[in-house]
């Protein structure tokens, strides 16, 4: 049984941070991260001090010279976690689905948890690979850790079901040395949120969507999440490291607000005077459908009613945000802000991927978003570190 010390990780496909962010909290320590984007591992590497931080291609990497240059052998390290790209990996075929090279990163992965053999293996992936090749991808993945000792088991967590306030599924599989993996290493859902499912579900004729009993705290709000934050107008930024305007009004906001010397990533895209025009006209919870047809993108005049609901589309403060992607842009989603005229900061995305306001983004604003739109919910990533912290503290 293992003691209370931290338990150690290495990160691959790593990003700027958001699922180790989140297992850092649940006690895992992170040895190494690799990521290929320069900008993204600048940003780890500002917010990850003490952490090796490789921006090297992974394919040129040799994992038995990271696991040498760290010092521990194999078998110590308790988890080899990130976010490879799985789709279209097989294991007797692994170059027949497409041309695209990212297919075949994978195989990268599972090189790296070969050479380290860690205690446990965690992929976070989207829900699409739970259908892709009609589960035939997912299958191959789950062979071939077991192939090399682990039982594997997956499911789909929402990320609202563990205090995220934003709309968003991320497929979760997790390998140990067993046989199979405990149904106790994933996480219950700890709230209650109005939720869609529209993605395949099932696998093997097992469910992998957890209901959510209703007994359970409800959804944390997007007020919840933002409402202490600065207000701003188009195009304006707020002073780095400004101070806050008033004191945290949740327990969310007070929470991530732990060790921040100030607001940063709060500036408020420029947007354009048609933009603006069009804002007016959109109430809470509306979208394009409000704007008058003389208003609309050329592109849009023709559309139905019916489509692109969340297009140009105010967040309701009581619900959740929706998906943030990589650009808050108000013609791909509801990125309007409930009471100010103006697209959401990078801060305020932060603040709805779970990020801590000490977490700073570098870059360009651009990068920033991208950083943000691609990470893992920071308080999914603890959820999930905390089940498998301690299953691999009781063996």
């Amino acid at each position: 049984m293992s003691t209370k010390r931290d338990l150690t990780s290495i990160d691959l496909f790593s990003g700027a941070g958001g699922l180790t962010e989140g297992l850092r909290e649940a006690g895992f320590k992170s040895l190494y991260a690799n990521e290929i984007m320069a900008q993204y591992a600048q940003t780890f590497a500002d917010n990850h001090p003490g952490v090796m931080v490789d921006a090297r291609d992974i394919r040129t990497v040799d994992a038995s010279e990271i696991r040498k240059q760290l010092g521990i052998e194999r078998g110590e390290l308790d988890l080899v976690a990130g976010g490879p790209p799985c789709q279209g990996f097989s294991i007797n075929a692994p170059k027949r689905s497409s041309e695209d090279e990212r297919n075949h990163l994978f195989l990268e992965f599972l090189r790296f948890v070969e050479e380290f053999e860690p205690r446990a293996v965690l992929i976070e992936n989207v829900p699409g690979l739970i259908s892709f090749e009609k589960g035939k991808t997912l299958g191959a993945i789950i062979e071939a850790l077991g192939n090399l000792g682990y039982g594997a088991d997956v499911r789909v967590l929402y990320a609202p079901n563990f205090g995220v306030p934003q709309t968003r599924w991320r497929t979760i599989i997790i390998g140990v040395r067993a046989a199979d993996a405990p149904p106790e290493i994933f996480p219950n859902p700890t709230r209650i949120a109005p939720r869609r499912v529209n993605f395949t579900s099932t696998w093997n004729g097992k469910a992998l969507v957890q209901p959510a009993p209703i007994s359970l705290p409800t959804h944390t709000t997007v007020r919840d999440a933002i409402g202490d934050l600065p207000p701003l107008e188009s195009g304006k930024d707020y002073p780095e490291y400004g101070d806050y305007p008033m004191e945290p009004q949740t327990e969310y906001q007070a929470r991530l607000r732990v060790g921040s010397a100030g607001v940063t990533n709060h500036e408020a895209p420029r947007l354009a005077a048609i933009n603006l025009k069009r804002f007016e006209y959109i109430p809470v919870g509306g979208n394009w459908t409000d704007i008058p047809d003389e208003l609309l993108p050329a592109g849009m005049k023709k559309a139905r009613r019916s489509d692109h609901t969340k297009r140009y589309g105010r967040v309701d403060p009581d619900g959740l945000s929706s998906t943030i992607l990589t650009k808050c842009d108000p013609h791909w989603g509801a990125y309007i802000h409930y009471s100010q005229q103006r697209s959401f900061t990078v801060r305020e995305a932060a603040r709805f991927q779970s990020f801590p306001d000490s977490y700073k983004f570098s870059g360009s604003r651009v990068e920033q978003f991208a950083q943000v739109g691609n990470a893992v919910p920071v308080m999914l990533g603890e959820a999930v570190g905390r089940t498998l912290a301690s299953y691999l503290r009781s063996v």
